[in-house]
C-alpha cells in the first residue's frame, strides 16, 4: 500500500472522483469518500489512515491493474481494494462519515430512490 500512497493528496482525490463519478458509478466513490472523511478523523488510528491513503491512492493512479478507461470493468479493481479495505476498517468508519460521503454522492448523483428529496 506504500507504493500507492505517494499518489494520494486531496486535491488528486478529488479531482479523480469528481471526474470519474459517473463512470465509476455511485457505490465505488460513496465508499471512497466515506474512507476519505474516515481519514480526516482525528480519532482514526495511524495504520487505519495509512490503509485508506494507499487504497485512495491507487484510486487516483493513472495507470491500474485494470485501466479505469475501460468501459464496464475499469474500476472494477478500484472497487475490490475499496471493499476490502472497508472490510478491514469498518470498526472506525463511523456514521458521521457515512452521512458526509452520502451528501457529496447525493449533490454528484441525485438523491437514492430510497430517500425523499430534500
Amino acid at each position: 500500500m506504500d507504493d500507492f500512497g505517494k499518489h494520494y493528496s486531496d486535491e488528486s482525490f478529488w479531482a479523480k472522483a469528481k471526474t470519474f463519478a459517473r463512470r465509476a458509478g455511485r457505490e465505488l466513490v460513496e465508499k471512497a469518500v466515506t474512507l476519505y472523511h474516515t481519514a480526516q478523523d482525528a480519532d482514526t488510528p495511524r495504520w487505519a489512515r495509512a490503509v485508506i491513503v494507499g487504497v485512495l491512492g491507487y484510486f487516483i493512479l493513472p495507470l491500474d491493474a485494470i485501466p479505469d478507461l475501460t468501459p464496464a470493468v475499469g474500476f472494477a479493481d478500484d472497487l475490490g481494494s475499496i471493499v476490502t479495505a472497508f472490510g478491514i476498517l469498518a470498526v472506525h468508519i463511523k456514521p458521521e462519515h457515512r452521512h458526509a460521503a452520502r451528501r457529496w454522492t447525493d449533490e454528484w448523483f441525485g438523491p437514492r430512490d430510497d430517500q425523499p428529496a430534500s
